[in-house]
C-alpha cells in the first residue's frame, strides 16, 4: 500500500565548479606560446519544479539526499571543463520550501513553478583567463568553488476549492465519494481517514475539486490528534464546509457544540503561509453548514431543529443524506457558486517573474571587525573576499599574491590600517586564518620571474632541480649528505 507523505526533510547539494588549469602552450619552433590553461566548467544547480503528475512526497521521503553534477576541471589548449548536470526533483502543485527555522523560500503553485533549491559552485578561470598587464604569463590558476549546501523542509499544502471539516466518522469521505469519482477508504471506525481525499466535482460550468481533511477534535491546534498535520491543507481552501454528524451517539455531542469545537480550532490555528493566495486566515473563509445523516429519523429531526441557529450566523445550512443522496444536488450547485464567486474575485496570478537586485553602488562589500577570540586580530567578512580565498591555491606564492593584490583593490588592506591592524596581526577570511603583512605591496606591478613565484614574497619552499638531483644522489649513497651540491 502506497503512503502519503506530506512532510519531508530534504538535504540539497549543488554541484562543485571544477578547477582552472594552469597551462602554457608547447609547440616546437614557439619557445613563447604563451598561456593557455581553460576555465573550470560551473557546478549543477538542484530545481523544484512543480509536475502534475506528483502528488505526494513520497520519493524524498526515502531519497532524502539529493546532489547535482559537479564541473569538470579545465585543460590546456584553452579547453574549458564540462559544465555539471543539474538536478531536476519534481514536487507535487502546492509544495512550500521552508527553511528548518521555520522561513519561507518558495511557495510552488502551477504546473512548471520552478526552485533553485541550491547553486551550483563557479567554475575557477584558468590562466589563459588571469593574463594581464601585470602578469603576461600566470602560473597559476583559480580553484572551484563549493556547491551549496543546505537543509529545506517541504510541505504539501493541498490546493482544494473546498475543505471538509468536521469530526471523526462525520461522512465527509463518503460525501467525497458521492460528489465526486473519488473512491476514499470508508468505514464506521474512527480516524477511518489517515490522509486527505481530494475530488473533482462538476456543477453546471464550474469544475472544483473538494478535499477530505482528516477528523478534527477539540486541541488539533496545538498537536493533539491528527489535525495539526492536515490543518495546513486547508489554508488554500476558498471554502470551508462543516460537516456534522447529526446521528451520534455520543453523550454531550450536538451539532452546535461539534460546530464550535471545530471552530475554535481553526480559529487558533496559524497557518505557515500568512495570507496565503490573498485569502487570510482560515477564520475568515466563507463557511457552509452540511447536516448529514438525515435518512434516519431521529437525525433529521435535529437537523431541522439546528437549522435555523446556523442560519442566523449567515451560514448555508444543508439537509443531506450520503446513504440515500439526498440534498446533494442544492449543495453541489451552491458550492460551485462560491467558488465561481471566489475566482471571480481573486483573479488567477500572472506567472511570477524572476526579481533581480543589483547591488548598491559605492558597496565596498566586505565588513572589518576585531576578532573577539585573539587579541589583535581581525575577521574579514563578506561575499567576494570570502569566495576568492576559496578559489586561492597556497600552495602557489603567485596565486597568493594574486589575492593580496584582489584584496587591496577591493579596499581590504586600507581598512586593515584605518582601524589600527599591525604587521604580522593575526586576519581570519573564511576558513583561512594568516598573518597580515602590508609590505608585501599588494596592487603593485609585478616583477616578472619564473612561473609560480610572487618576489614579493618572502618565503619560498620549491625544491630546485639541483637540490632534487643532490638528496636522489644522496638517498644511493653516493655522496654524503654534508658535501656542497
Amino acid at each position: 500500500m502506497s503512503k502519503f507523505i506530506d512532510r519531508v526533510v530534504l538535504h540539497v547539494r549543488a554541484g562543485k565548479g571544477g578547477h582552472g588549469c594552469a597551462s602554457v602552450h608547447r609547440e616546437k619552433y614557439k619557445p613563447l606560446g604563451g598561456p593557455d590553461g581553460g576555465n573550470g566548467g560551473n557546478g549543477g544547480d538542484v530545481i523544484l519544479e512543480v509536475d502534475p503528475n506528483v502528488h505526494t512526497l513520497l520519493d524524498f521521503h526515502f531519497h532524502p539526499h539529493a546532489r547535482a553534477g559537479s564541473g569538470k576541471s579545465g585543460e590546456g589548449s584553452n579547453r574549458n571543463g564540462k559544465q555539471g548536470e543539474e538536478l531536476l526533483l519534481k514536487v507535487p502543485d502546492g509544495t512550500v520550501v521552508t527553511t528548518a527555522d521555520g522561513d519561507v523560500l518558495a511557495d510552488l503553485v502551477g504546473v512548471g513553478t520552478r526552485f533553485v533549491a541550491a547553486l551550483g559552485g563557479r567554475g575557477g578561470l584558468g590562466n589563459a583567463a588571469l593574463v594581464s598587464k601585470a602578469r603576461k604569463a600566470p602560473g597559476f590558476a583559480l580553484l572551484g568553488e563549493e556547491g551549496e549546501e543546505r537543509d529545506l523542509v517541504l510541505e504539501l499544502k493541498s490546493v482544494a476549492d473546498v475543505g471538509l471539516v468536521g469530526f471523526p466518522s462525520a461522512g465527509k469521505s463518503s460525501l467525497v465519494s458521492v460528489l465526486s469519482a473519488a473512491k476514499p477508504k470508508i468505514a464506521d471506525y474512527p480516524f477511518t481517514t489517515l490522509v486527505p481525499n481530494l475530488g473533482v466535482v462538476q456543477s453546471g460550468d464550474t469544475t472544483f475539486t473538494v478535499a477530505d481533511v482528516p477528523g478534527l477534535i477539540p486541541g488539533a491546534s496545538e498537536g493533539r490528534g491528527l489535525g495539526l498535520d492536515f490543518l495546513r491543507h486547508l489554508e488554500r481552501c476558498a471554502v470551508l464546509a462543516h460537516v456534522v454528524d447529526c446521528a451520534t451517539g455520543e453523550p454531550g455531542r450536538d451539532p452546535i457544540s461539534d460546530v464550535d469545537a471545530l471552530e475554535a480550532e481553526l480559529a487558533a490555528y496559524q497557518p505557515a503561509l500568512q495570507g496565503d493566495a490573498g485569502l487570510g486566515d482560515l477564520a475568515d473563509r466563507p463557511r457552509v453548514v452540511v447536516l448529514n445523516k438525515i435518512d434516519i429519523p431521529d437525525a433529521h429531526e435535529l437537523a431541522d431543529l439546528v437549522a435555523a441557529e446556523f442560519a442566523e450566523r449567515g451560514w448555508p445550512v444543508f439537509e443531506i443524506s450520503t446513504v440515500s443522496r439526498e440534498g446533494l444536488r442544492p449543495l453541489t450547485f451552491a458550492l460551485g457558486q462560491l467558488v465561481g464567486e471566489y475566482r471571480e474575485a481573486h483573479p488567477k496570478a500572472a506567472p511570477t517573474r524572476p526579481v533581480i537586485r543589483p547591488v548598491v553602488k559605492g558597496d565596498s562589500g566586505f565588513r572589518v571587525i576585531p576578532d573577539p577570540e585573539v587579541p589583535g586580530g581581525f575577521i574579514v567578512s563578506g561575499e567576494r573576499p570570502e569566495r576568492w580565498v576559496n578559489q586561492t591555491h597556497f600552495d602557489n606564492d603567485e596565486a597568493v599574491g594574486y589575492l593580496a593584490d584582489r584584496l587591496a583593490r577591493l579596499g581590504v588592506e586600507a581598512e586593515l590600517v584605518r582601524q589600527g591592524a599591525e604587521p604580522g596581526a593575526p586576519v581570519t577570511i573564511g576558513d583561512v586564518c594568516f598573518d597580515w603583512e602590508p609590505q608585501i605591496s599588494a596592487g603593485a606591478e609585478v616583477m616578472l620571474t619564473r612561473r609560480g613565484v610572487d618576489p614579493r614574497l618572502d618565503r619560498n619552499e620549491r625544491v630546485g632541480a639541483a637540490e632534487r638531483k643532490h638528496a636522489s644522489r644522496v638517498r644511493r649513497g653516493l655522496v654524503p649528505e654534508d658535501e656542497d651540491r
